[in-house]
């Protein structure tokens, strides 16, 4: 055979990653932008700081000095000034000292957003077979993540409650019975309004999780990767402490925090607390992906923190997110059919709400409801993305997941109505009985 027709000999790496679902919805409004759009979680384009963010940038640029510096690279671990003032923003939201959970200026990175910082952590502590325990439903793009790291993930279900601790317990003695305790590494929980069902672990299951973490650690340290995105989008509801606070000698845990949410995704800033020991791994694994996030970005971040803006925008974000959770929230209760067998979310905070069909209802992107939706004009996040499958191969069809985030206000209602339309219709489809059976598991 011709060497032009030869194979490429992609890595086992790239052979285990796979294209991220919401590629492809995504894909699906670029070709009819006139889709209503609840699968994209995104941010309120209307909301965004394009005026107070301009003239940030034109104070950087005003002093030389500061704009060369901005202007050139910076450490790996970040713009010493950005971690000194995330350090005081974690103590503000915690209500205590940094030092009472251990953690100082040196033990914070800046990283790309804090995507980057959920693949750090995982490259540097997963070797391919090694497991990680999540929650299911899950953010799925972080799972896909795990799935080209070559880790085995095994899931527990989310409850009111959040990620159900006690099924964590269970698993971790059965792994421990079955020899395969030693190959956990990881624990991995958006703690506060979860992608994709917006439910938060509750005040009392978070220091339990931290103390099952712990009791488990008996050959390594099992570590609790908690994912706070969306802590600052906080509607109402208490402010729950993160696990983090929790974590007295800061060992067991890692708090990865953005400011692509509460503030402009478009800064590609985030900010990771971890542990001491795991701190100069990272940096490493960081040095040979970018020897350090943009300067120009951390920069301005720095100025928005400390000049009160950011404390300002996220006052004013929360305000606009709250009106369209209720907007979303009543059409919801107004167009879905009564007793159709139909629930959701009601969501504290964060971007989604989680619809939960009858058993069997079939809502995957091939279903016809699915189809239906589209072809009325409006999008949404088939559930089965999110889901880990069980031991004989299932994954629950029956959910959707709706994002409130980018939809303008007066499109909710429409939308949401169309959904309800689309529901009815395939709800009253005979043979709907069928695809009860063929969606029940074995």
């Amino acid at each position: 055979m011709s060497s032009s027709h030869s194979a490429l000999g992609l890595s086992a790496k790239a052979r285990r990653t796979g294209e991220q679902p919401i590629s492809y919805l995504m894909a699906a409004v670029q070709a009819d932008p006139n889709l209503i759009n609840f699968a994209a979680g995104l941010v309120d384009p209307l909301t965004l700081p394009v005026e107070a963010t301009r003239q940030i940038v034109k104070k950087i640029f005003a002093d030389d000095r500061r704009a060369r510096a901005a202007l050139q690279y910076d450490t790996t671990q970040g713009l010493a000034s950005l971690r000194h003032a995330a350090l005081a923003h974690l103590e503000k939201l915690e209500g205590k000292s940094a030092g009472d959970f251990g953690l100082s200026e040196r033990e914070i990175v800046i990283t790309s957003g804090s995507q980057q910082a959920l693949y750090l952590i995982g490259d540097v502590l997963i070797d391919p077979g090694d497991i990680v325990i999540t929650a299911n439903p899950c953010y799925f793009v972080y799972t896909g993540t795990l799935a080209s790291l070559g880790a085995t993930v095994l899931a527990v279900a989310m409850t009111e409650d959040g990620i159900d601790v006690e099924a964590i317990e269970k698993l971790l003695a059965r792994l421990e019975r079955e020899n395969r305790l030693d190959r956990v590494k990881l624990i991995y929980t958006t703690s506060y309004y979860q992608n994709p069902t917006g439910l938060t672990l509750g005040a009392a299951a978070r220091p339990r999780l931290l103390e099952i973490a712990k009791r488990f650690s008996r050959r390594q340290r099992i570590v609790i990767l908690e994912d706070a995105a969306y802590r600052e989008l906080r509607y109402d509801g208490p402010a729950l402490p993160s696990i983090k606070s929790l974590d007295r000698d800061n060992r067991y845990t890692v708090l990865a925090q953005t400011f692509s949410k509460p503030f402009a995704p478009g800064l590609k800033t985030g900010y990771t607390a971890m542990p001491a020991d795991l701190m100069e791994a990272v940096l490493h694994q960081k040095g040979n992906h970018d020897f350090g996030s943009s300067s120009l970005t951390q920069h301005i971040a720095v100025e928005a923190m400390t000049s009160g803006l950011y404390d300002r925008h996220v006052r004013r974000l929360c305000d606009s997110y709250r009106a369209k959770r209720d907007a979303m929230l009543d059409s919801l209760r107004r167009h879905v059919p009564a007793a159709a067998g139909v629930s959701w979310t009601h969501p504290s905070g964060g971007l989604y709400i989680w619809v939960t069909l009858p058993a069997g209802t079939d809502s995957s992107r091939g279903s016809a409801l699915f189809q239906r939706c589209v072809e009325n004009g409006v999008l949404y996040v088939p559930g089965d993305y999110c889901f880990q499958s069980d031991e004989n191969g299932w994954t629950p069809h029956n959910h959707l997941r709706l994002s409130f985030g980018q939809v303008a206000p007066n499109q909710i209602d429409p939308g949401i109505e169309r959904i309800a339309q689309a529901v009815a219709a395939i709800l009253d489809r005979p043979g709907r009985a069928l695809d009860a059976r063929l969606n029940s598991p074995a």
